[in-house]
């Protein structure tokens, strides 16, 4: 298990495959900022909500100097398809076997109708142009959220 990231800490990297199952490296975007928020999983209700607020606010992340990514355990095929059905307009990674999840401490054990089961707990990490952690929100509530992370890019 890993240990907790913090903020600070330098974000783990990442290599996973992207909505079109190409390899993606978290290392090229270094020397920008980088929303990379996890949800459970595509084109569902809360995560819907989420990812369709972050696409609204697409354009004031790009203009500072963020990209937006968005990681679930879907596979390529099924984020493509979320993807185009909302028109979103950043990458979503496919985490299948849950490595990136680990990695950041977003692969919990949760708990419905008493029933424990690992999924994923729905967290964003803003991570700065140096590659370290800026901010981290856990158990994120989707709607407003977008805009909570914008303004954390601010601070």
């Amino acid at each position: 298990m890993p240990k907790a990231l913090k903020e600070g800490d330098a974000a783990p990297a990442i290599h996973a495959d992207d909505d079109r199952g190409q390899p993606f490296d978290l290392a090229s975007l270094k020397g920008k900022n980088v929303v990379l928020y996890f949800y459970p999983k595509a084109d569902t209700p809360g995560c819907t909500r989420e990812s369709c607020e972050f696409r609204d606010h697409s354009k004031k992340f790009s203009k500072a100097d963020t990209v937006i990514v968005g990681v679930s355990p879907d596979k390529s095929a099924a984020q493509s398809k979320f993807k185009d059905k909302f028109d979103l307009p950043f990458t979503l990674l496919a985490d299948v076997d849950h490595k990136v999840a680990l990695a950041y401490g977003a692969w919990v054990e949760k708990s419905m109708y008493g029933r424990k089961y690992m999924g994923i707990e729905r967290s964003t990490f803003l991570i700065g142009k140096d590659g370290k952690i800026r901010k981290i929100f856990r158990k994120v509530k989707p709607d407003g959220h977008a805009e909570q992370v914008y303004e954390a890019l601010s601070d």
